[in-house]
């Protein structure tokens, strides 16, 4: 710790602050305030002491927030909800997939950038993006995008989908299925869910934290595509190095808690603490980003974004007509 302890002070420092103003605008989310703050200071000097703690946050504090996440997710309610929404969670998920790198390769946009849209769009917007990251070793930059993006269709999706959901005239059933297989951030989903009706927002939720799950099976998948990329680059094959071991500790988080082992104030104690340290890591995020770097290449992730966005949306809404949901 003799050579991290400043950086990680300093992106802390600021995580506080960010997280608070996340409480009042949940809408925006306190992750977005956390890389819009450390973006703001990366524009102070600063000593090269304070770099190897930043990066340290970035990376591992990151990866710790996700296995703490797990500590709010419930392994039953994920079966009960699974079995009813698992055709439209699997066919969004390709959706959203197969659109990042179709559209993305006509934009000639980075490949993790694109891996890490497809993510946050498909399965639970920064969370997703978080864990996924480290996997496939996406640079900031490229997190920022991410996030980015996804902020702003989170946004947009509290207003236009309650909407939607009245013209096409959704059951609550219906809708809480949509708002939870289509919206990228929880704070979005229950903000558009409830403001549907009272039955929509609570069933949007339930969706919405089983299709966060989804984060094991695709960060499992990348990790042996980036190792085989690795080997036919010449790179060796470390398993070690590249298995992502926080998400096996994600779901002994998961079973702990549908356990009942520890107390409900202590899981959603740690799932809150979890939540922080993803504000805290994305400042550090933010401290290491350059900003003008940022206003060139923006416009790209925003239009991905938004393909993939209108893509999952369609496909819920199709796929759920199709197995006589809505």
């Amino acid at each position: 710790m003799k050579g991290l302890w400043k950086g990680i002070l300093y992106a802390l420092v600021l995580a506080v602050p960010a997280a608070y103003l996340g409480k009042l605008y949940p809408i925006i989310g306190g992750p977005v305030f956390g890389i819009l703050l450390g973006i703001i200071c990366a524009f102070i000097p600063r000593g090269e002491s304070f770099n190897a703690g930043i990066n340290f946050t970035g990376k591992k504090i990151l990866q710790y927030s996700i296995i703490l996440l797990g500590f709010e997710m419930n392994l039953f309610n994920v079966l009960e909800v699974g079995s009813q929404s698992l055709y439209v969670m699997i066919f969004t998920l390709l959706t959203s997939f197969a659109v990042a790198w179709w559209v993305g390769r006509l934009l000639k946009m980075p490949e993790d950038t694109k891996t890490l849209i497809g993510a946050g769009t498909s399965i639970c917007g920064g969370s997703a993006i978080a864990a996924l990251a480290p996997v496939i070793g996406a640079k900031d930059k490229d997190i920022v995008f991410s996030i980015s993006t996804i902020f702003l269709f989170n946004v947009l999706a509290v207003f236009i989908f309650p909407f939607l959901g009245h013209v096409i005239g959704m059951s609550d059933f219906g809708f809480g299925m949509w708002a939870g297989t289509a919206i990228n951030d929880t704070s979005s989903v229950v903000a558009a869910g409830y403001s549907y009706s009272e039955a929509a927002g609570s069933y949007a939720t339930i969706v919405k934290l089983t299709r966060a799950l989804m984060i094991v099976p695709v960060c499992l998948f990348f990790a042996v595509l980036t190792a085989r990329k690795a080997k036919a680059e010449g790179q060796g094959f470390d398993l070690k190095r590249i298995f992502p071991f926080f998400i096996l500790w994600f779901v002994v988080a998961s079973i702990v808690n549908t356990s009942g082992i520890l107390p409900a104030e202590v899981s959603k104690g740690l799932g809150d603490f979890g939540k922080f340290c993803i504000v805290w890591s994305m400042a550090a995020i933010g401290l290491n980003t350059n900003l003008m770097s940022l206003v060139k290449n923006g416009v790209r992730p925003i239009f991905l974004g938004l393909c993939c966005w209108i893509a999952v949306a369609v496909v819920s809404l199709i796929v759920q007509h199709i197995v006589g949901i809505m």
